[in-house]
């Protein structure tokens, strides 16, 4: 393990070494690259070895105790039935209802919350707080005292649900081993890797310094509404909320995109930018700026430790266009174990859509299959990093341009416009059928 061998790529940050530590020997500090991991004072440890009894990377058991086959699972896809909750949301909006279902009462419901850059694991007892855990952070959130929490709650007969990665549920269920779990519900979300914090740093302090304000909030993928329908136009662009006034960053920026908004703490300002100019979507797909563990992820496949997986409905508009929602975002279930299926089947009153085949999802979910490819140029890109290279010229360096097919792929023949395409063809042959009959 980590501690032992100093090989970052075999720690994940679980945290649940520190939690599992009965004498605080051991802290999280951040290393050059903006990761955090275990460090053990050595005239503390008594050496009882319980860290490495809980760490993922130390004891692959997960992958034969704790996941759930292929075969045992139910798959589901669609989106919440209440407008405000799936858009307010970020895939879909299947999350809620799942915590609507299970949290019926005594209940404890945890999950990553953002206070500026800084996020942070964190849990409610009211369901009308859920909104702290909604949205997608693209950071890497510190567990704290949540798997201690957690435990206590469990130990006092209360109901827990749990979300967060799949090697934070991993770490998590290791420490509560021996700890009855019956009331216990795992989610997961599908992980394509966590971004170094360092280059959201860069862009607070170029912010600032234009500005003289850092950055309050962040919200990765923003969706503001067409003017054209209820729902949103396929368009994906960073938002940056600086103001009361709208002020337009570069892009496209007049339009409803799916955006990036970053709140300053001044709160006087809102900046955009498209997804597709967005250097940090280019840099963060790149797979430049990833964990060293998530190269080498022992959870990117489709045998999972949670009870339930939950994720974008990557390919609706291929396989499954009727689950589309008005691109109002649309949830990929994975049900992995008798009580996720038993939680979901509960919870699908809140939804609309059907069930899907495993095989055909995981066609478009990339990090259920494999894990992603760390770039040759990595060590290159985070000496640029951690240099004083300024924000710009960062960008400048390494973020690529789209090219003119991905644009014409994305704007003039995108999901919404195969969608609408397949409806006519859907209302077309209704008609002839018709025709037929009669």
């Amino acid at each position: 393990m980590f501690i032992d061998s100093g090989d970052k790529s075999e720690c994940y940050g679980c945290e649940a070494c520190v939690q599992v530590c009965g004498v605080s020997a051991i802290t999280m500090h951040e290393d050059e690259e903006g990761f955090r991991y275990p460090v053990v004072d050595s005239g503390l440890c008594v050496g009882c070895k319980k860290c490495r009894e809980v760490c993922p990377h130390e004891n692959i058991f997960f992958s034969a105790k704790h996941a759930k086959h292929s075969d045992d699972k139910y798959v589901f896809g669609g989106y919440n039935l209440d407008a405000e909750t799936r858009f307010d949301s970020t895939s879909g909006g299947a999350f809620t209802a799942i915590v609507d279902a299970f949290c019926d009462e005594d209940y404890v419901i945890f999950g990553a919350e953002a206070d500026g850059l800084k996020v942070f694991h964190n849990y409610v007892t009211d369901k009308r707080e859920l909104w702290r855990f909604r949205k997608s952070k693209y950071s890497q959130s510190v567990i704290g005292t949540a798997y201690h929490d957690a435990k206590r709650f469990l130990v006092d007969g209360k109901k827990v649900l749990f979300s967060g990665t799949p090697c934070q549920i991993a770490g998590l269920l290791a420490f509560l081993d021996g700890v009855p779990q019956e009331k216990l519900l795992t989610v997961e979300v599908i992980c394509e890797g966590v971004p170094s914090p360092l280059y959201v740093r860069k862009l607070d302090d170029a912010l600032e310094a234009e500005y003289g304000a850092r950055i309050a909030s962040i919200d990765y993928r923003y969706t503001g509404r067409s003017i054209f329908s209820r729902g949103k136009w396929d368009f994906q662009s960073m938002r940056l909320k600086l103001s009361k006034n709208a002020y337009w960053w570069g892009g496209l920026g007049r339009w409803d995109f799916e955006v990036m908004r970053i709140t300053l703490m001044d709160k006087r300002h809102v900046l955009t930018k498209d997804r597709w100019f967005n250097p940090f979507w280019s840099i963060w797909l790149q797979h430049l700026m990833s964990r060293p563990s998530c190269y080498r992820c022992s959870f990117a496949c489709k045998d999972r430790t949670a009870d339930i997986t939950l994720g974008d409905l990557w390919g609706v508009h291929i396989y499954c266009p009727e689950l589309y929602g008005e691109n109002g975002g649309s949830s990929l279930v994975v049900c992995n174990t008798n009580k996720g299926r038993e939680v979901f089947r509960k919870a699908e009153r809140f939804m609309y859509g059907h069930e899907l085949s495993f095989e055909e999802a995981l066609k478009y979910q990339s990090p259920m299959r494999r894990t992603i490819s760390e770039n040759p140029q990595r060590d290159r890109f985070m000496l640029d990093l951690r240099s004083g290279m300024s924000y710009e010229a960062l960008n400048r360096k390494w973020a690529k341009r789209p090219t003119m097919n991905l644009l014409l792929q994305k704007y003039v023949w995108g999901n919404r416009q195969k969608v609408f395409v397949w409806k006519l063809a859907q209302i077309f042959r209704t008609n002839r059928r018709k025709q037929c009959i009669t």
